[in-house]
């Protein structure tokens, strides 16, 4: 069983939270909104498909580059999907 890890990508505020624990998901759907402290958008997506094993962080959480936001038992099959 593999473990994959979401990870953020900026300093900045969990603005949205668009998955759930034990939710399924698909390569490149988005997972998280951020708010950059510049001010921008961030979509937060990864190229896993499989079920949320449990999420790190809530909406409103402040966030740092690297820190972990959720965790994805990845699915072991194929997507076709690049």
């Amino acid at each position: 069983m593999y473990y994959g890890v979401v990870l953020s990508p900026c300093y900045g505020k969990v603005e949205r939270i668009s998955i759930n624990s034990d939710s399924r998901i698909y390569e490149w759907e988005t997972l998280f909104i951020l708010t950059s402290e510049a001010g921008k958008k961030e979509r937060v997506q990864t190229c896993l498909s499989g079920e949320v094993k449990s999420l790190e962080v809530q909406e409103g959480d402040y966030v740092i580059p690297g820190m972990v936001l959720a965790y994805i038992k990845e699915d072991l099959f194929v997507t076709g999907s690049d």
